[in-house]
């Protein structure tokens, strides 16, 4: 079955994909439970969707940020076509996921944002990486590049081995580079980061004005 469930996100685009029973998410903090979303989940298929290498060698103001949000509509259609598919499939009930947005927790006074389960945390327990000391999923075979997604199922599945060792034990690149000295104990200050990466330009287009901490790491194409 979790064979046949990855070969269904994988027809549809994703280039990884694995499983995390509900058993994995012992320590997410209350309120952002797969449960809290789905009582009923039991396990949670994470994927990704990978953003081109060339996108690092680009100017970040337009380009890059605009694919970088463009992979979200197309993780998102992703994780939409899946759970028809997996409910057709197994008679089951399955929840696709937002990847970035809406979500609900929002402090103002730090500008911090919260997704309704976090989508890298979720990736990590399904066994598709381990998070970077800038806080980005890194993963052996896409480095940093991927847009990741989630399906919650009420199905009784397997979860798939953790991975450890990606990320280079005494390499501080993406914190050395940070222009505004937000990265720490592998947490982001999202205050300074927000404020220094996303912008507009006089037309009104989203603009990402600042990328350094993915395309300085060693690990940004993987292993």
């Amino acid at each position: 079955m979790e064979d046949t469930i990855k070969q269904i996100l994988f027809s549809l685009g994703a280039d990884v994909c694995g499983i995390a029973n509900i058993d994995r998410f012992i320590s997410t903090p209350e309120g952002f439970l797969p449960t809290d979303v789905f009582e009923k989940c039991k396990a949670v298929i994470v994927f990704g969707k990978a953003l081109p290498k060339g996108l690092t060698h680009v100017s970040s103001r337009l380009v890059y940020g605009y694919y970088n949000y463009f992979s979200c509509s197309e993780v998102d259609r992703i994780a939409l076509q899946a759970a028809n598919k997996i409910e057709h499939l197994f008679n089951a009930r399955a929840v696709p996921m937002p990847c970035d947005a809406p979500y609900e927790f929002w402090d103002k006074e730090t500008l911090t944002g919260k997704g309704l389960i976090s989508m890298k945390h979720a990736a990590v327990l399904a066994g598709l990486g381990e998070l970077g000391k800038n806080s980005l999923l890194i993963n052996a075979q896409f480095g940093n590049l991927l847009t990741i997604g989630a399906v919650l199922v009420d199905i009784d599945l397997k979860s798939d081995e953790l991975c450890q060792g990606i990320c280079i034990a005494n390499c501080t690149k993406c914190i050395d580079s940070c222009p505004v000295h937000a990265i720490e104990n592998r947490c982001v200050n999202q205050a300074l980061c927000r404020t220094n990466t996303y912008s507009k330009t006089q037309r009104g287009f989203d603009t990402v004005e600042c990328n350094e901490c993915r395309v300085v790491c060693p690990m940004r194409y993987g292993i």
